[in-house]
């Protein structure tokens, strides 16, 4: 207990809390509901669309893949790589050597310790004048848009903000500047006219980068995200910890850990497709992500 705490007429160790405390307590508390409700929600909602996209040729295909994919020298560029998918997307893409060149764009410059990251590039841009930054964008084959913030942490405009305006302009910058394989990550539920805001922005977007045409566009549409954050939010904790007690077939169609998400769209990228837009939605992540997993002895 604070010292504010301490009963005014001078009997320090009461043990009533303060209405600074208890402002603080039903914050947290408000929070916590708010994020297990919305993964509540997400139970009950039907992913809009035609369902899962392109399905993996044969689990046994996947190296003989990658090692066609990495002839073809390709570069690729990462929006959002200080968050968590981003950050395991890059590490994974490292670890397959899969690119021969690869970007990060972001706001501000990360830092690496790792002899692994030393020739990974870094674009700072300002995404509130990205215009000026078009050459950041200019000649990737492939891109990932892993960009995203939270109405909890920027505020219902900011959210917008960063999840739909940063999201499509850097779409027209990468699709100008040539880029024609465009990976979105979006969020099961997605729908342009949901009465739920964040999955309103959501598919809102993916509407929206659809119609820039490009060759190939893939969007991902994973469940509730399941990882350890560096950043602290305990709604989230309190929702992994909900999805961690569900049955195993149950929570499958609903919830997905983060590394699952990754492999599954590094595996879709090296699968060819003839198809112009690819829907992934959860359960299409999770049979991807874990391709791998079928080819260990």
């Amino acid at each position: 207990m604070g010292r504010g705490d301490a009963d005014p007429r001078g009997r320090g160790d009461s043990l009533i809390p303060g209405p600074a405390a208890l402002s603080a307590a039903a914050a947290a508390a408000a929070a916590a509901a708010a994020a297990l409700l919305a993964a509540l929600l997400l139970l009950w909602l039907e992913d809009a669309g035609p369902g899962a996209g392109s399905s993996m040729a044969k689990t046994e295909a996947l190296p003989k893949l990658r090692e066609d994919f990495r002839m073809q020298n390709k570069s690729v560029f990462i929006l959002g790589a200080s968050g968590e998918t981003g950050r395991v997307l890059l590490k994974e893409i490292l670890e397959q050597n899969l690119f021969s060149k690869i970007t990060l764009i972001g706001r501000r410059k990360l830092t690496f310790d790792e002899e692994a990251y030393k020739n990974v590039n870094q674009e700072v841009v300002d995404f509130e004048k990205l215009d000026d930054y078009a050459s950041a964008f200019q000649g990737y084959d492939v891109g990932f848009c892993c960009l995203g913030t939270t109405r909890k942490k920027a505020g219902a405009e900011g959210f917008v903000r960063v999840d739909r305006d940063y999201v499509l302009k850097s779409a027209e910058l990468a699709k100008a500047g040539g880029c024609k394989h465009f990976n979105l990550l979006s969020s099961k539920g997605a729908d342009k006219s949901s009465n739920f805001l964040y999955l309103q922005v959501k598919g809102e977007v993916e509407a929206r980068v659809e119609e820039l045409q490009f060759e190939r566009y893939s969007v991902f549409r994973p469940g509730v995200l399941l990882c350890d954050r560096q950043e602290s939010r305990p709604g989230e904790w309190l929702v992994r910890k909900f999805f961690g007690s569900l049955p195993e077939s149950w929570a499958h169609g609903h919830s997905v850990p983060v590394a699952t998400v990754v492999r599954a769209m590094l595996n879709n990228a090296v699968n060819p497709s003839g198809k112009k837009k690819e829907l992934l939605d959860n359960n299409t992540i999770h049979d991807l992500g874990k391709a791998d997993d079928s080819l260990k002895p």
